[in-house]
């Protein structure tokens, strides 16, 4: 992690969502460590994805399959497809542990979500836990914290 500069820890950041908005799904789940997970708290200042009810808590393996089925002929759900939009405000380094090669960002965002006449606009903070392996910046965990995460959603089709 010493290895890395501020502004490509900021860059890394950018480019994933990026990969999100150009659905380069393959590609942004190589972004994740093998025991990553994502997570999107239902209460705010939530501590525990375990023992509390997540709006989303999945490991590599689920990120796996949603990647999968979005990519899928048969996913009804999504003709046309979904697109997406990430506005961010520059992200700030919250934690830097050169040693233990462990760095964590937190992002505030907008994030539009689109398809067909429906377009939804979430807002909140995403919060990297970045590591490095093999010399390459890899994402151990990306929490997501919406505004308004205690609110009835509809379905969330694509990645924040």
């Amino acid at each position: 992690m010493s290895t890395f500069t501020d502004k490509q820890l900021i860059d890394f950041v950018y480019a994933e969502a990026r990969m999100l908005d150009e659905q380069r799904f393959d590609e942004w789940l190589n972004l994740f460590t093998e025991d990553a997970h994502y997570w999107m708290p239902l209460a705010p200042g939530q501590q525990d994805p375990l023992l509390h009810a997540s709006l989303l808590y999945e490991d590599k393996l689920l990120l796996r399959v949603r990647v999968e089925r979005l990519a899928g002929t048969r996913t009804y759900s999504q003709q046309p497809r979904s697109r997406s939009h990430h506005l961010l405000q520059q992200p700030s380094i919250e934690q830097w542990d050169r040693d233990a090669g462990t760095c964590t960002l937190r992002t505030a965002f907008h994030y539009v979500e689109t398809r067909l006449d429906a377009q939804t606009l979430y807002a909140g903070w995403a919060t990297h836990q970045l590591v490095t392996e093999n010399g390459a910046l890899r994402i151990r965990l990306k929490r997501v914290d919406l505004v308004n995460c205690d609110a009835a959603f509809g379905s969330i089709n694509l990645f924040m």
